[in-house]
C-alpha cells in the first residue's frame, strides 16, 4: 500500500522534503552497499594480517574447497548473465543476498571496525531495495516461495568451536560477507544503470 511504502521511505531516506525517485533511492542503496563493501574488505584485510603466514595458507585452501551460507540463492552465473537479467530478478537476488547476512552478521568482528556497524546498517540497506522492488514489481509476487528461505544461523558458527575451527569459521565468514557484498554492489549498480536508456551498462 502507499502508506507501507510511505513508511518505508521515511525509514531508509529520513526525513526529507525532496521528491523520492527510482534514480534517488538507487543512488542511496548503491552508495550503501559499496560503503557495506569497503568495510567487508577492511574486516577481511585486518584479520588477514592478524595470521601467521602458515595458517593464511591453510584457510586459503580450506577456504576454496568449502562453500558460502548464501550459495543456496541463485545468482547469475557470469556478468553476461547479469546484464541479461532483469532489473526485477536484479533487486530480487540483492534482497535474498542482504537478507541473508541479517543474522550472521551479528558475529563479523575484527580490527578497527565494530560488529554492532553493520547489521543496522543491513537493515537500511534492505529497506531500501524492498522500497525500490515495491516501485518496480506492479504487483508481481517476487517471493512466493519466502517461507521456504529462512536461513538457519551459520552453518554451525553459534556452537563451541575449538581455536582452529573457530579461526577457519571466521575466516569463511568475513570471506563470504566480502564475496556476497560485491555482488549486492554489482547488482544494485547494473539495475540503476538501466534508469538510463543511453547509459553503457557492461561490467
Amino acid at each position: 500500500s502507499n502508506c507501507f511504502i510511505l513508511l518505508l521511505s521515511v525509514v531508509f531516506l529520513g526525513v526529507s522534503t525532496q521528491p523520492i525517485t527510482d534514480g534517488r533511492l538507487f543512488s542511496i542503496a548503491v552508495g550503501r552497499v559499496q560503503h557495506l563493501h569497503l568495510l567487508a574488505q577492511r574486516l577481511f584485510s585486518d584479520f588477514e594480517s592478524s595470521l601467521q603466514s602458515e595458517e593464511q595458507r591453510q584457510l586459503n585452501k580450506i577456504f576454496l574447497q568449502d562453500f558460502c551460507n548464501s550459495d543456496y540463492i541463485i545468482t547469475p552465473v557470469d556478468k553476461h548473465e547479469t546484464q541479461r537479467s532483469s532489473v526485477l530478478k536484479l533487486l530480487s537476488i540483492s534482497y535474498r543476498l542482504v537478507e541473508s547476512w541479517e543474522f550472521p552478521s551479528r558475529s563479523l568482528s575484527g580490527g578497527s571496525a565494530p560488529r554492532i556497524q553493520i547489521s543496522p546498517k543491513l537493515s537500511e540497506l534492505k529497506t531500501g531495495i524492498l522500497l525500490l522492488i515495491k516501485a518496480n514489481q506492479d504487483g508481481a509476487d517476487l517471493f512466493p516461495d519466502s517461507s521456504a528461505l529462512q536461513l538457519a544461523p551459520y552453518g554451525n558458527y553459534y556452537q563451541s568451536l575449538g581455536a582452529d575451527e573457530s579461526l577457519r569459521r571466521t575466516y569463511e565468514l568475513l570471506a563470504c560477507f566480502k564475496k556476497d557484498m560485491h555482488k549486492v554492489e554489482t547488482y544494485l549498480t547494473v539495475a540503476k544503470c538501466r534508469l538510463s536508456p543511453e547509459a553503457n551498462c557492461t561490467l
